[in-house]
């Protein structure tokens, strides 16, 4: 089982990956390998499926692939062309490519020779799954036999729903293992999730399932990996490594009897079963011991932790840059975020930028300070409060009599934006943005302000997580280091976006810990304004921070993109119209 991490569109490069790991698996002795969904092409593509020429490349690709893959049998995740939609078809689908049915599908080469192919059959089109757009559904299941041994192959959603082709691979084809090939994002509880339903589903009927997940970043979403098998009784065999391309090898045996339940074998097939019988070829021995894997799940700070800078590493990475730019303010999110960054990159492809203005805190200066010492990242320092007069000596005339508000606070904001995307252009760096998301939802952010920036990092991590994340690299630090790298004033002193004297976030904002819980229950979990004041908090509390939500719409459009970690993160999970009148009671 190969979990790898492809670059969507990089369809050259990713064969060539996957050719270097067909033969490292077949220099370990393995007659089957398999890689993840969609491993040629990565995933999502998206809107590249509507291009023909990358339908006719993805093609090319698998043809190379084919002749290198002698001696054993190789399944990838791949896109398929079929057969011409007929018109009368032609409205249930979006795909343009020549008006053609594409798949989602998974080809089974064995010793150079495409020998069968299966399409996806259950396409997820929720969050941030668009399947139902670009792909076909299949209308079969596979079960292939080699050297006795009958497996059957599926495709990530294939495998969560018990009446899915799994059942009908065991119970009409007599398949003994199943081949999950996986493109599964990560959330908070997934990995747990993943593997109640995979025991689940090899306990219900009676099989071995291998779940071979993607791992790597792209753009929002982090795969996770955790690739596992799980025998007949729901037991973990074998687990790779989270957040880390693995090769994860396992020898299993089979006694060539079916153990279908009665029960399944006598229910009408919802998936007529293809049967393929593969040639034997040279049979090869390890040349080594198989010694299982089964690194412990990661708790779930560290796991998150990990998807955090996994995805500012492979954003990164995959896109072009060399260096980051952070603009730190001596406060808790760009101190959380500037960690990561160098965790993720290295301290020397990290800059920080601190913008002092008249209202900053001496506490703001020796804390952004501290930081960057201990990171040993380098700090520039532009104060902004020269700049910041003249904006407000130039916009004097025009704004008249007009009481001093909120305008000339944000006036800092947008200053401190227009500088750090002037050293990105200048250097060409990344400027990672630093709103988390309990901000973020109430629009407690500046646009063209501190919202500027190419990604950002926290933007799915509510505020009381964001501390509970500082705490946590801190106590990693001291355990490794004997010292902490977040300074303990920035985790204990009140936030505060200090653009005036004396400013809190709770001047505007109820308590973090009363925040988020409300955020939860309205972003994440649709619950209506009587529900949640049912939990316990104000109705009033829960009407102003459900109209904030509401109100910040057009901010969140124009929001850089940002890691997903929770269940419904601000963006392909939740599509709300700008332009909206319905308010939820």
């Amino acid at each position: 089982m190969v979990q790898m991490n492809p670059i969507v569109g990089d369809v050259d490069g990713n064969v060539r990956a996957i050719g270097q790991w067909v033969k490292q698996a077949r220099r370990a002795g393995a007659d089957i390998v398999v890689f993840p969904e969609l491993a040629i092409t990565g995933y999502p593509p998206e809107d590249l499926v509507l291009r023909s020429s990358f339908l006719r490349d993805t093609n090319h690709a698998l043809q190379w692939l084919t002749k290198q893959c002698r001696d054993l049998t190789v399944v990838v995740g791949y896109l398929q062309e079929g057969k011409r939609i007929r018109p009368r078809d032609a409205g249930a689908f979006v795909v343009s490519s020549g008006l053609r049915h594409v798949f989602n599908a998974a080809a089974v080469i064995h010793d150079r020779q495409v020998a069968a192919t299966c399409q996806k059959t259950c396409l997820p089109n929720y969050g941030v799954f668009d399947e139902s757009r670009y792909f076909s559904p299949g209308r079969k299941a596979l079960v292939c036999q080699v050297r006795g041994v009958r497996f059957g192959v599926n495709i990530c959603e294939d495998i969560w729903y018990a009446g899915g082709p799994t059942r009908d691979q065991v119970a009409a084809g007599g398949a003994q293992l199943i081949l999950n090939i996986n493109a599964s994002p990560y959330h908070v509880g997934k990995v747990r999730t993943r593997e109640r339903m995979l025991a689940e589903r090899a306990r219900q009927n009676n099989v071995v399932v291998s779940y071979t997940n993607m791992v790597g970043g792209q753009d929002e979403v982090v795969f996770d990996g955790n690739s596992l098998i799980v025998d007949r009784t729901g037991t973990v065999v074998t687990r790779a490594r989270a957040f880390e391309e693995d090769l994860l090898l396992t020898d299993l045996s089979f006694d060539g009897k079916t153990r279908s339940s009665g029960k399944e074998t006598r229910s009408l097939p919802r998936y007529p079963v293809k049967r393929v019988r593969l040639s034997p070829v040279a049979q090869r021995k390890p040349n080594r011991p198989i010694l299982l894997k089964k690194p412990d799940l990661l708790h779930d700070l560290e796991e998150i932790y990990q998807a955090l800078v996994t995805g500012v590493r492979d954003y990164v990475r995959k896109n072009g840059f060399q260096n980051v730019l952070v603009a730190v303010s001596g406060g808790i999110d760009s101190a959380l975020t500037a960690v990561i960054a160098a965790d993720a990159l290295g301290h020397d492809r990290v800059t920080g930028v601190f913008m002092p203005s008249p209202f900053t805190s001496r506490e703001s200066h020796v804390d952004a300070r501290a930081l960057m010492k201990a990171l040993n990242v380098r700090l520039l320092n532009i104060p902004i409060t020269r700049l910041w007069k003249q904006y407000v000596r130039v916009l004097s005339p025009t704004f008249g009599e007009r009481a001093t508000d909120a305008t000339e606070e944000n006036l800092q904001a947008r200053i401190r934006g227009t500088l750090v995307m002037a050293l990105s252009n200048k250097f060409g760096h990344l400027v990672l943005t630093t709103g988390n998301k309990s901000e973020m939802s109430v629009g407690y952010a500046t646009l063209y302000g501190d919202m500027a920036g190419g990604f950002a990092v926290i933007k799915d991590v509510p505020k009381v997580l964001v501390y509970d994340l500082a705490r946590y690299r801190n106590v990693k630090a001291v355990n490794a280091h004997g010292a902490a790298m977040i300074p303990q004033r920035v985790i204990d002193r009140a936030p505060s976006a200090e653009l005036k004297s004396g400013q809190t976030d709770q001047d505007a904002l109820p308590p973090y810990e009363v925040l988020d819980p409300i955020l939860e229950a309205y972003v994440e979990q649709e619950r209506s304004l009587g529900e949640i004041a049912e939990r316990g908090f104000p109705l009033q509390t829960v009407k102003r921070v459900m109209g904030m939500v509401d109100r910040s719409e057009y901010k969140r459009r124009q929001a850089p993109v940002g890691i997903k970690i929770t269940q419904k993160a601000l963006g392909k999970d939740r599509r709300m119209p700008i332009t909206n009148r319905y308010v939820k009671r």
